[in-house]
């Protein structure tokens, strides 16, 4: 086949099979703004931020035109600078310009482009009106004074989570993004995962903030604060801190935290070691009985929530009983920093916004009292590291406190997709070596792909596993079994594409980004001295200890059908 090229810009340019010319002019290393445009979303085409012009002076739309061999196109002529500069001048006409308060100032889409292309001052009177924010949800919060109507929390929505709880109402200058009948977002079928918040080019939707109150409970000499750091934190962090993506810095957020004054400090992965194990133990049970089967994970509460919203007869018989490594360690943490001369508060850093649902449920409350006090997502933890005026780059790292203080390199990975299931292969497969098995779980269940599969012989028999990211590849998934289409003895379930690295409390990331992640995590195992979570020697000390005759109260829970 002959090679084919386009003009950019005066230069020849070899097509490869881009879809779009966007992707062949980025390719080139111009960067053509947008507010609508991701790879993982349908092309919508509404901000027309991403214009070009022919060589005969037409006008085209760069993420819906694919690229013809001898097109002759310029990207930055006079008439385009002072078309986008219209266009954001428009935007900014109906638009809350509060940025100096806004969640998203310094990350927002909208004042990149406005510094960008020298917009000093609009010329239109504003037209906002600020009175409306939707704070109903314990995850979220939306702001319409902010909405530019690009449209990506509609499709990611739709098409990514199957959701489809937000979509667009009314036409022309009445247009705006809204629930059906117009209700509050925490009275609907949101399920929580923040991911319209992740793709949010501005502040219209944020994951809901509450660490004021936490400030106040740090600085109270009579109250006692414990905090867990979530596996994928310490690979995200570093992206707004100044040290790149991928970063494993799980030191330095320890030393920060203790900074900040939190009394103590420990790591996630500890629980993630106790849900390996008994999420194992309770899956060969299954198979034994041959009932019940798939055996779904339940560590993700975005999958959980969606779930109970539209697929509730799986709830209490598919899904496993053990409550997420946050919820095992919280209630722990509560049970043996207990006090009768200072207030205990649990603190939970997480990269996820559903976490902060969760922790509101009535099953992880106990007399009332909820084993997690405060959920901070990874942005608020960085937030909270630039006011107190920490340079994290200068910081030495420090020690996780004891007694919980081992973990495995299984319970690391969990916050990448696949890593659930590598870390259980490990475990079933605990005759084989450790490097037999990473190489096949490297082979299978790991990469960012939606939909993955293994095949495992364990003894006898052959076992079906299948890892799934995205709640619509999880309903596509689950309609696969329903029709015996598919089947499978386990799946792994995350809400977010890519696992907890890529959820909505974290840092944005693209696919590239997200891979970065994900081996940062695959390092930081590589760098653990104990591979599986059975032999982490704190195990036994906890099951001996202070689990024993209470397994199933601490990390084991029964959810209410709605």
């Amino acid at each position: 086949m002959s090679r084919q090229f386009m003009t950019i810009d005066n230069v020849p340019v070899e097509i490869k099979g881009e879809k779009n010319i966007l992707e062949l002019v980025r390719r080139e290393g111009i960067d053509l703004p947008t507010f609508c445009f991701y790879s993982e979303l349908s092309v919508y085409g509404a901000c027309r931020m991403c214009m070009v012009e022919t060589k005969r002076g037409g006008m085209e739309a760069a993420c819906s035109t694919p690229p013809k061999a001898g097109m002759e196109i310029f990207t930055n002529t006079p008439r385009l600078r002072k078309y986008r500069k219209n266009i954001l001048e428009l935007l900014l006409a109906n638009h809350c310009r509060d940025c100096t308060t806004c969640e998203k100032s310094g990350r927002c889409r909208l004042q990149y482009l406005a510094k960008r292309f020298g917009i000093k001052k609009v010329r239109f009177e504003n037209s906002s009106n600020k009175n409306l924010i939707d704070d109903s949800s314990v995850s979220i919060v939306r702001d319409q004074s902010k909405c530019i109507l690009c449209g990506d929390c509609v499709r990611v929505c739709e098409e990514v989570q199957n959701v489809g709880v937000i979509d667009f109402a009314h036409r022309g200058s009445k247009m705006t993004v809204t629930t059906a009948f117009d209700e509050p977002i925490g009275d609907s079928n949101c399920v929580s995962c923040g991911q319209c918040a992740a793709v949010c080019p501005t502040g219209a939707i944020v994951v809901k903030s509450n660490t004021d109150k936490l400030w106040n409970e740090l600085s109270d000499k009579n109250t006692q604060v414990v905090v867990q750091v979530a596996p994928a934190v310490r690979v995200a962090i570093t992206s707004e801190l100044g040290q790149g993506n991928g970063q494993n810095s799980m030191g330095k957020i320890v030393a920060a935290l203790r900074k900040m004054g939190f009394d103590k400090v420990f790591d996630t992965s500890v629980s993630a070691d106790l849900t390996v194990i008994e999420e194992t133990n309770e899956f060969i049970g299954k198979l034994q009985q041959k009932e019940n089967l798939p055996l779904f994970s339940s560590c993700c509460p975005g999958w959980i929530n969606y779930v109970e919203n539209f697929h509730p007869e799986l709830l209490n018989k598919n899904i496993s009983s053990c409550k997420s490594p946050m919820q095992m360690f919280a209630a722990v943490l509560k049970d043996y920093y207990k006090s009768d001369d200072k207030k205990l508060v649990s603190v939970a850093i997480m990269p996820c916004s559903a976490k902060k649902y969760e922790a509101t449920r009535e099953e992880f409350k106990r007399n009332g009292v909820p084993d997690v006090d405060y959920v901070v997502t990874t942005q608020e933890l960085i937030n909270m590291i630039k006011e107190s005026g920490i340079v994290f780059s200068e910081l030495e790292p420090e020690a996780v406190d004891m007694p919980f203080d081992l973990s495995s390199g299984a319970g690391v990975i969990f916050g990448v997709t696949g890593g659930v299931t590598e870390a259980v292969m490990r475990k079933v497969l605990s005759d084989q070596p450790i490097s037999v098995v990473r190489s096949l779980a490297f082979e299978t269940v790991r990469g960012m792909d939606g939909v993955k599969e293994a095949a495992l012989t364990v003894g006898d028999r052959e076992i079906k596993v299948a890892v799934v990211s995205g709640l619509k590849n999880a309903d596509d998934v689950i309609k696969k079994i329903k029709s015996g289409e598919a089947h499978y003895d386990f799946v792994e379930v995350m809400a977010c594409p890519g696992g907890c690295v890529a959820g909505a409390g974290q840092p944005f990331a693209k696919d590239g980004g997200k891979l970065k992640r994900g081996d940062g995590l695959y390092q930081a195992d590589k760098m653990t001295s104990i591979s599986r979570a059975d032999d982490n020697p704190l195990m036994e000390k906890l099951y001996s200890g202070i689990l024993k005759d209470r397994v199933h109260e601490l990390l084991h829970v029964h959810y209410h059908v709605k």
